[in-house]
This record gives structure tokens, sequence and C-alpha cells, in this order.
């Protein structure tokens, strides 16, 4: 059973309807965490990605800058 208030009127879901919204609310649910993943995911491999692709880079100008700097 489902009861939901609503600008001071009660309505009562029973049988396949309260069924019904049960599993439309815990598709819902399941579809924002799924796409949740997906971003947090994405997100740390593209922030991996571009450290590792900078730190190496970073080292590789620090040894140049140290090479063929200018000398005081």
């Amino acid at each position: 059973m489902i009861v939901i208030s609503r600008n001071g009127k009660t309505t009562v879901l029973t049988g396949w309807r309260a069924w019904g919204v049960g599993f439309a609310v815990a598709l819902a649910v399941w579809v924002a965490f799924s796409i949740l993943a997906v971003v947090v995911a994405g997100t740390a491999l593209t922030i991996g990605l571009v450290l590792l692709m900078l730190v190496p880079a970073a080292g590789l100008a620090a040894l140049l800058q140290l090479a063929f700097g200018r000398r005081r």
C-alpha cells in the first residue's frame, strides 16, 4: 500500500497500481545511480589519463630546462 498526500488530499494506492508505482520508482532510482556511476568512472578515467600524460611531460620539461637552461 502506498499513501500519497498532496494539497490536503490523501490518495491510497493498493494492488497492481502500488506495484507499478513501486517498480517505476525503483527503475528511476536504478537509472539515476547507473548514470551517476558512469559519470564518476568517466571523470576518474579522464583525470587519470591527463595526469598520466602531464606528469612525464613536466618531468621532461624540467630535465630540458636543467640541460639547456640559462646559466647564471
